[in-house]
């Protein structure tokens, strides 16, 4: 049986100093650019392999590099900071002692770690529970699997047992090991056959510094009734800065992130120097009639926005793009924001799979054009020469980090 570091014994073996720390691109970013029509922006890319790489603040990783590296743990920040993101996401949320963690939900837990191959499995709000067939004579629909673990169910001691995997489940399976092995094949489990360490938010903070790069926290929007057991939003919110102001970490290294724009306006209000980078994460598209080309259906509008002190908007990718004449170009949405003076941050590259079929959901508006993953560094070369986004979230960071060396974007 593996015996799991201790989270302190992890960080210490993981904790490169940012001096010793080289740029790994490896093959992917050549792999896309082959992939390309012929033409200028294939050129360009080309000449530059062989030419030295840097971190790029440009390239941020998502959630650290989640494309193969199961997500928010020490493993995936390392290599995100190998692949040269300059900025290294943690996504906040809280355990029952009120504790602050790295998961991109509350109620992950089940599809993010081995919750439910663990003594915590029984903690769970709701226990694993089989898939069900369809009858044979078709009364009955088939039910999937279902299960949901939440960190405010454990305390963070409870949370340090647990070791991270690749975030998947398999709505089909009969057992516990069927559920949790069902990591996409365009993956891999290569990564998260070890021990993937989980990590406190302040422990994120101190292994993102000593890899040398910065930080955006996501503030996540909490599972449970808020307050939670006198916790309150605005207390949740405080408590995610105060964690970097005890670390010692510079406002200007910090982009505090949150779906929640009241999260974006408290910290304007109580803590400027913070708000200043704050970034509101734009999920308007949500709503019914939105449309990103149109500015009737935008609530609020973007002066509105910028008039409240918001300096960074951060929509998906497909939010900020559009076909013209079978070309990708800025969306109305893209050019408002630019108008307003907002700067534009956007997600994730490199979270689709492979592009031959349309690229899906973060790819929706472009998906006539979406016909192979050369669509990658079209899409990338848009959004940051003709709309100007600030930095890109990418599940791989090295595709990103290529592209700003070449083009000389910080």
């Amino acid at each position: 049986m593996r015996t799991l570091l201790t989270t302190a014994a992890a960080l210490t073996a993981l904790a490169v100093p940012a001096f010793a720390q080289s740029t790994q691109l490896g093959s992917r970013p050549m792999f896309l650019v082959d992939r390309m029509a012929e033409g200028e922006l294939k050129d360009r890319l080309a000449a530059c392999e062989a030419m030295p790489m840097a971190p790029k603040l440009f390239s941020i990783g998502h959630r650290g590099a989640a494309l193969q590296f199961p997500e928010h743990t020490a493993e995936s920040y390392t290599a995100a900071a190998r692949q040269g993101a300059g900025i290294i996401e943690c996504d906040v949320t809280f355990t029952k002692d009120k504790e602050l963690v790295c998961r991109h939900a509350q109620n992950d837990l089940h599809t993010t770690t081995n919750i439910l191959a663990s003594d915590l499995a029984a903690i769970c709000v709701t226990p694993f529970a089989s898939a069900t067939p369809a009858s044979a004579d078709g009364a009955t629909e088939a039910v999937p699997a279902a299960a949901e673990c939440r960190t405010s169910e454990l305390t963070l001691a409870e949370f340090r047992t647990l070791r991270g995997k690749m975030d998947a489940a398999d709505s089909s399976a009969t057992t516990v090991e069927g559920y949790m092995d069902g990591t996409a094949n365009w993956r891999t489990d290569l990564y998260a056959e070890e021990a993937a360490t989980l990590l406190t938010h302040a422990e994120s903070i101190e292994l993102i510094k000593s890899l040398g790069g910065k930080f955006t926290p996501e503030l996540k929007t909490p599972s449970v009734e808020m307050p939670f057991d006198g916790f309150s939003q605005a207390d949740y919110a405080q408590k995610m800065i105060d964690e970097y102001k005890a670390a010692g970490i510079p406002p200007t290294d910090v982009w505090a992130q949150s779906f929640n724009l009241e999260d974006v306006l408290y910290w304007i209000e109580n803590e400027p120097e913070f708000g200043a980078q704050a970034v509101y994460l734009d999920d308007s598209y949500n709503n019914e009639g939105w449309d990103h080309m149109d500015p009737a259906t935008w609530e609020p509008s973007m002066p509105e926005l910028a008039e409240m002190g918001v300096r960074f908007i951060a929509p998906p990718l497909w939010v900020l793009v559009t076909l013209e004449n079978g070309e990708v170009v800025p969306s109305a949405y893209a050019n408002a924001a630019n108008e307003a003076g907002l700067g534009i941050i956007t997600w994730t590259l490199e979270r689709s799979g492979p592009l031959n079929t349309g690229g899906g959901w973060y790819f929706q508006s472009i998906t006539d054009a979406t016909t192979s993953d050369a669509m990658v560094y079209e899409l990338v070369d848009v959004l940051a020469q003709d709309v100007g986004v600030a930095g890109i979230f990418s599940d791989w960071p090295a595709t990103v980090t290529y592209y700003a060396n070449c083009v000389g974007l910080d």
